[in-house]
């Protein structure tokens, strides 16, 4: 029997690290092009489903290759806190944090073939509340680029936050434990001996 190919489909460094935790390291990595815009009313559960969902159909992919994508947002209340633009909107969102319990909710999406395994994690966070200064020295870090919410947990600003309830692999942007199960069910030989 041999091992399926896995294809990752997400560019994000935190991902590959987080799957190499498990052992897992991809074949080959194809980030998705798709539109990530919330539909009008969208909630922000709903809405990383269907983009985790629509990520991992987007990607070419051979029968027996099985291939992965995932998808984090910030929710705070109904709001969906995406990859801010620029460092004016990354400023707006910690300053929305600040003090306050949010969401962060991951969908993971694995498909082999015409089958799609599906599982999303929401952990709750709380933010410390931020000084000026600690905004801008975290804004002057450039370590908010292209991360939901403005922020990295698994970085600098880790020191923001006392608390979490939840899967904090998740937060950084894969719940290792519930991404090792749909590996598992979708046959990718996670704890077999060597099969190559």
């Amino acid at each position: 029997m041999t091992k399926p190919r896995f294809i990752l489909g997400s560019g994000s460094p935190r991902r590959r690290e987080l799957l190499a935790q498990i052992g897992v390291v991809a074949d080959d990595i194809r980030a998705p092009d798709i539109d990530e815009t919330p539909h009008k009313g969208e909630l922000p559960r709903p809405y990383c489903v269907r983009l985790a969902r629509e990520k991992v159909l987007a990607i070419p992919s051979d029968a027996d290759e099985i291939t992965l994508s995932s998808d984090t947002t910030v929710a705070l209340g109904r709001r969906i806190l995406g990859k801010p633009q620029d460092e004016k909107e990354a400023a707006e969102f910690l300053m929305m944090l600040s003090g306050r319990r949010h969401r962060v909710i991951t969908a993971v999406a694995v498909r082999r073939g015409d089958r799609i395994w599906e599982k999303d994690v929401v952990t709750q966070v709380k933010m410390k509340s931020l000084s000026n200064q600690e905004v801008n020295a975290y804004l002057g870090s450039g370590d908010w680029r292209g991360k939901a919410g403005g922020y990295g947990i698994q970085g600098p600003a880790g020191a923001f936050i006392p608390w979490i309830s939840g899967s904090f692999t998740a937060v950084v942007g894969l719940p290792v434990a519930e991404t090792a199960n749909l590996l598992i069910s979708a046959g990718y030989p996670l704890y077999q001996e060597d099969l190559s």
